[in-house]
C-alpha cells in the first residue's frame, strides 16, 4: 500500500514539474516569441490594456499608459504633444496594431523582452502585475521644439538633427503630422473614423516615418558624395582648376544639353577652381568629372555613406538609392546631380553631413539612450557604433572648407550667421510634370556647425514646392536652427 501511494505521489510530482515547466516556458522564456507571432490574434487584446512602459524624452513621457475609464481595459495609451513626436512614437492601436517605436520596441514596452525574464518569473510566482520597460530617447526636447517649428503647415517637409560624434539623433520631425491619441482609442468605430480623417491629409501616412522612410531626389546635396569621391581619388583638391562651360552635350544622345543653373554665378568664367565650383554648385564640371571617373568609385562612396542599405535605429531607415547597374555616361552625368533614379531620405543626407563633420568617421544613427526595467534596473545602454569610415580626415577637412565657402559666398549664403560658422550644401531635386517641365522642386540643405568643432548636423527638406519658396525656407531655417543650438 505504501509503495502504491509513493508511486502515485511520484507521478503527481512529475506531472506538477512538467506543468510548471510548461507554464514557465509559455509565460517567461518563450513569451517574446509567442507574443510577436503574427498568428497570435489574442495577444494584442491582452497587451492593449496592460501597464505598458513609457517612452521618455529628457525624463518626461511622450507616450505612457494611464488608468482607463473602461470596462474592457485597465489602461489607456496616452501621447503628449503627439503631432511633434508622432513620427517617432508611432501609434499603439487595438484596431490598427502598432507603428514606429511602439512597434519596434514592443517587447521592451510590453515587458516581454528576453532581458526581462526575471521580472516575468517574479510576477508569475508572486501574482504581480506585468509592467513594461521605460525607454529614454536621445531626443533633446528643445531641439525637437525648434525642429518642428521650422516645418510650415501645408508643406510636406522633414528635419533631422544629430550629434556627429555619437550618432545620437537629437531631433526628428515631419509635416504633415497627426494626433496619435486618435488611433489609441478603445473604440474601434472611433479609431476607424479617425483613421479616415488622418489619411485624407495629402502626403500623410501614419504607417511611415517620413524622415527615415520617404526618399526623394536629393538634388545637388548629392554633390557631397561626388566631391568626396573626387577628393579621395587624389586627382583633385579644392584648388584644382576645372573647365566651366555653361553647358555640355551629353554623349550618345540626340544633342541633349546639361546646363548650369540659369541666373547663378557659373555662367561667366570659363574655368574655376573646385572650391568655387562646389560653392556655386556648378553642374557641368561635376558631370564631366563623373564621366571621366566612371560609376564605380561613386557607387562605392555613396554606399560608404549609407546609400543602398537598410538598417534599424531602431526605427527602420529605408534604403536610399544610387544605381548599381551600369549606367550610360549621359545618365551617370545626370545622376550625380541627384536626379534620375537617385533618391535619399532626410536621415541619409544627415548621415552624409555628419560623416564629414566627424573627420570622415560616420557613426550609426541611434534613437535609444537607455532602456530600464520597471524597477529602473538598466537593461540597455547602447554604445556609439561606427557605421563606416568613408573618407579620410584630410578629405573631411577639405570638404568642410568648401561647405563653409558655400555659406560665405555660394548657394547657401542666406544661411550665413554672425553667431556661428556654418558649413552646408544646398540642393534642388527636380520634379517634372507630364509634359517634362519642372514646375516644383524638392528643396534641400544639409550641414553642420560650428564648422571648426561640429556639435550638430542638420538636414532639412521641403518637398514639392516652388523653387524660390523652398530655397528661402532651407537657408533661413538652417540659420535659425544653428543659432538656436549655439544659444543653448
Amino acid at each position: 500500500m505504501n509503495q502504491s501511494i509513493r508511486h502515485a505521489w511520484m507521478v503527481l510530482v512529475a506531472m506538477f514539474v512538467v506543468l510548471l515547466a510548461a507554464a514557465s516556458y509559455v509565460q517567461v522564456i518563450g513569451a517574446q516569441e509567442l507574443n510577436n507571432n503574427e498568428a497570435n490574434t489574442r495577444q494584442l487584446y491582452q497587451q492593449f490594456g496592460s501597464n505598458r512602459g513609457p517612452i521618455l524624452v529628457d525624463g518626461e513621457p511622450i507616450a505612457e499608459s494611464v488608468p482607463a475609464d473602461s470596462d474592457n481595459f485597465d489602461y489607456q495609451r496616452v501621447y503628449h504633444e503627439p503631432e511633434k513626436y508622432s513620427g517617432l512614437t508611432g501609434f499603439y492601436s487595438l484596431t490598427y496594431g502598432a507603428t514606429g517605436l511602439e512597434n519596434k520596441l514592443n517587447a521592451e514596452l510590453s515587458g516581454t523582452a528576453d532581458g526581462m525574464i526575471a521580472d516575468r518569473l517574479n510576477n508569475l510566482l508572486t501574482g504581480g502585475e506585468q509592467r513594461g520597460a521605460q525607454v529614454e530617447l536621445t531626443i533633446d526636447p528643445q531641439m525637437q521644439e525648434i525642429a518642428y517649428s521650422v516645418l510650415p503647415d501645408g508643406i510636406k517637409s522633414s528635419v533631422v538633427i544629430s550629434d556627429p560624434a555619437t550618432g545620437d539623433v537629437l531631433a526628428m520631425a515631419s509635416k504633415p503630422s497627426y494626433d496619435t491619441n486618435l488611433l489609441a482609442t478603445h473604440s474601434g468605430a472611433e479609431a476607424r473614423q479617425n483613421m479616415e480623417e488622418i489619411t485624407s491629409q495629402d502626403g500623410l501616412s501614419p504607417y511611415r516615418t517620413a524622415a527615415t522612410q520617404e526618399a526623394v531626389a536629393p538634388g545637388s546635396t548629392f554633390k557631397l558624395i561626388q566631391a568626396s569621391a573626387m577628393l579621395e581619388s587624389g586627382d583633385y583638391d579644392p584648388d584644382t582648376t576645372l573647365d566651366l562651360p555653361n553647358s555640355i552635350t551629353l554623349p550618345q544622345t540626340d544633342g541633349l544639353q546639361l546646363r548650369n543653373f540659369e541666373g547663378g554665378l557659373c555662367s561667366s568664367p570659363n574655368q574655376a577652381d573646385f572650391r568655387y565650383i562646389f560653392a556655386q554648385s556648378c553642374n557641368t564640371p561635376f558631370a564631366t568629372a563623373a564621366m571621366e571617373m566612371g560609376q564605380e568609385p561613386i557607387v562605392e562612396m555613396a554606399e560608404a555613406f549609407g546609400f543602398n542599405d537598410t538598417f534599424d535605429m531602431p526605427l527602420t531607415a529605408t534604403n536610399s538609392s544610387f544605381p548599381t547597374e551600369q549606367l550610360p555616361d549621359a545618365t551617370l552625368a545626370q545622376s550625380i546631380l541627384g536626379a534620375v533614379d537617385v533618391r535619399a531620405t532626410a536621415l541619409q543626407m544627415n548621415m552624409v553631413a555628419a560623416g564629414i563633420a566627424n573627420d570622415g568617421t560616420l557613426m550609426k544613427p541611434q534613437l535609444i539612450d537607455t532602456v530600464r526595467g520597471p524597477d529602473l534596473n538598466l537593461l540597455e545602454d547602447p554604445e556609439p557604433e561606427v557605421y563606416s569610415e568613408p573618407i579620410s580626415a584630410e578629405t573631411a577637412n577639405e570638404l568642410t572648407g568648401m561647405m563653409q565657402e558655400a555659406v560665405q559666398s555660394g548657394t547657401a549664403i542666406s544661411s550665413r550667421s554672425n553667431q556661428v560658422d556654418i558649413a552646408a550644401k544646398t540642393g534642388t531635386g527636380q520634379i517634372s510634370d507630364s509634359t517634362g517641365a519642372d514646375t516644383t522642386v524638392h528643396s534641400w540643405i544639409t550641414g553642420f556647425a560650428p564648422a571648426d568643432d561640429p556639435q550638430v548636423a542638420v538636414t532639412l527638406v521641403y518637398e514639392d514646392v516652388p523653387y524660390d519658396t523652398g530655397h528661402q525656407l532651407t537657408v533661413d531655417n538652417m540659420k535659425k536652427i544653428m543659432e538656436a543650438v549655439v544659444e543653448q
